[in-house]
């Protein structure tokens, strides 16, 4: 059975990717999941306000817990198998940790649709995984804005095969 990390950010987008898994799931695929959530890491002003690192790990695990729960609601609604787990860091580089950490066969994940050049110049963590994750890595995009939807048939029209 494969094991699939899905990265998340809470985002409606993030969500593709585990809609992906489960039609993978649909058509036969035998797999657990691994949910992960990266948070930034504290900025000196809330290391100045928090003076107790264990507050702030405990603010970030719970946030990171709580942008996880529409996914993991999604895939244990699916009868699926789901660990949980947040890290602070930078995401790429958290994430390809979560893979070796977990064992992970596999990473699904969206990607927001950011053209090459803004990606270059902002940097992307779907950019960073395909060229630096151990394992294979799937890019669920979200349908371009500019593509036409499907025509819904007339009320007295029957739909087309």
């Amino acid at each position: 059975m494969l094991k699939i990390l899905i990265p998340t950010d809470g985002s409606e987008s993030s969500l593709l990717a585990v809609h992906h898994a489960l039609a993978l799931v649909g058509h036969g695929l035998q797999a657990s999941f691994v949910v992960a959530n990266v948070q930034e890491p504290a900025t000196l002003y809330e290391i100045v306000v928090a003076h107790d690192p264990d507050v702030l790990h405990t603010v970030n695990e719970e946030a990171g817990i709580d942008l996880m729960r529409p996914a993991v609601a999604l895939l244990e609604a699916a009868g699926q198998t789901v660990e949980q787990d947040v890290a602070t860091g930078d995401a790429a580089h958290m994430l390809v940790d979560m893979v070796e950490i977990h064992g992970c066969d596999a990473i699904i994940l969206s990607a927001r649709g950011m053209g090459n050049l803004r990606s270059a110049l902002l940097g992307s963590v779907s950019h960073e995984l395909l060229h630096n994750a151990p394992v294979p890595v799937t890019v669920v995009r979200a349908p371009d804005a500019d593509e036409e939807e499907p025509e819904e048939p007339e009320a007295d029209e029957e739909p087309r095969a």
